[in-house]
């Protein structure tokens, strides 16, 4: 950890044993619980700004309340890869909280998407019977609906992170809102793009069951063609083996493409493979825009071959989290959405937010994730 990461850490100690001792806890006849407080964030150009407001003003209106123990669990579909941040969010906020509560990996049941849920959803009924007053979940799919209301029905709020649930009695979703995150994608290769005519190549969704990857399709879409460009879209093969296969595709859409192709824009992890594509093609030259921040991206913009990337903000869904539910059994739902307004897009749903990585910043933004403890 560098000195940055250190002072932090530093303090982030400091603000957890005051909020450990804080919560639910009264030093004396008539004294108040000491307030919640949040440890600094570093400052850096990559800081949630909005993010940082925002949970403040909710601890500013949580502090005006009885401070009051809490138990909630924090149910993810894994806790390592892509949800290491959220996991290392949740248990930060948690400790600062003085809140009992645990971040739980999946029970392991199914084979399948449909099982799992109903798995995780058997984990929610668990949950409540242990205790928790306040539940935040990353769902395997609808499914999970029905022990999402059960726990509703017995006064257990409920809040989504990363995919939603969107029929169900869930309060609030917190995470990437896909077609935002599609346009914020298709902008920044738009900046890279000469003028129209000319042809981008997508390396995305064609599963119109995959709500969340083709939403993300649509918003990026939608700005490309707008600026009057042909779009094709080469639909991801996730398996092991399918990076060769998605390689050889697109290079020979470049190849192939007539107006030519003058860009390409990877929309989840693996798009690091449209980089892959302009070497086999040798067209290197072409403008290339990732999504996510993995190993291979990572040295494919070291090399300057993939201009920018867009991260989700894993570490600010899982933080917020715990301060939500918190913030609803303090203050209630209604004041707790009415606090969270700036970063709502609509009456139940919370963006995060992503952060956009250009080539020439990828050290930047590893120390700053260094500073707070995040390996992405």
């Amino acid at each position: 950890m560098n000195r940055i990461g250190r002072r932090w850490a530093a303090a982030f100690g400091l603000a957890l044993m005051t909020a450990a001792c804080g919560s639910g806890d009264t030093t004396g006849e008539g004294e108040q619980a000491a307030p919640i407080q949040r440890a600094p964030t570093p400052r850096s150009e990559f800081t949630a700004k909005e993010v940082e407001a925002t949970l403040d003003a909710l601890v500013d209106d949580i502090n005006e309340g009885a401070i009051e123990p809490m138990q909630m669990a924090i149910l993810l579909k894994d806790i390592g890869g892509f949800f290491t941040p959220i996991t290392t969010g949740a248990n930060r906020a948690m400790g600062e909280l003085g809140v009992t509560g645990n971040v739980i990996g999946p029970s392991g049941q199914g084979s399948n998407q449909q099982e799992r849920a109903e798995a995780q959803g058997e984990q929610i009924g668990q949950a409540v019977a242990d205790g928790a007053e306040g539940i935040g979940v990353s769902p395997f799919g609808d499914a999970i609906a029905a022990g999402i209301e059960e726990a509703v029905n017995d006064g257990v709020p409920v809040v989504t992170l990363d995919t939603d649930a969107k029929g169900s009695k869930r309060s609030i979703y917190v995470g990437t809102i896909s077609e935002s995150a599609g346009v914020t994608a298709g902008e920044t290769l738009l900046a890279l793009l000469p003028p129209a005519p000319g042809t981008v190549v997508i390396h995305g969704a064609d599963d119109p069951s995959w709500v969340d990857g083709m939403n993300r399709m649509r918003g990026a879409r939608r700005v490309l063609e707008q600026a009057k460009y042909t779009v094709v879209v080469r639909p991801i093969t996730w398996s092991p083996q399918g990076e060769v296969a998605d390689v050889e595709a697109m290079k020979a859409q470049i190849e192939a493409a007539d107006p030519p192709v003058v860009g390409l824009l990877g929309l989840h992890s693996v798009s690091y493979r449209c980089a892959m594509a302009t070497e086999a093609a040798g067209a290197t030259e072409l403008p290339v825009v990732a999504f996510d921040f993995e190993p291979k991206t990572v040295e494919l913009m070291r090399r300057g071959l993939i201009k920018a990337t867009h991260t989700q903000r894993q570490y600010y869904a899982g933080y917020l989290v715990p301060y939500i539910l918190y913030g609803i059994k303090i203050i209630g739902l209604d004041a707790t959405r009415a606090i969270l307004a700036p970063r709502m897009v609509d009456e139940s749903r919370l963006d995060v937010g992503l952060d956009v990585v250009p080539w020439d910043k990828v050290e930047e933004y590893n120390a700053f994730l260094d500073s707070i403890g995040v390996t992405q």
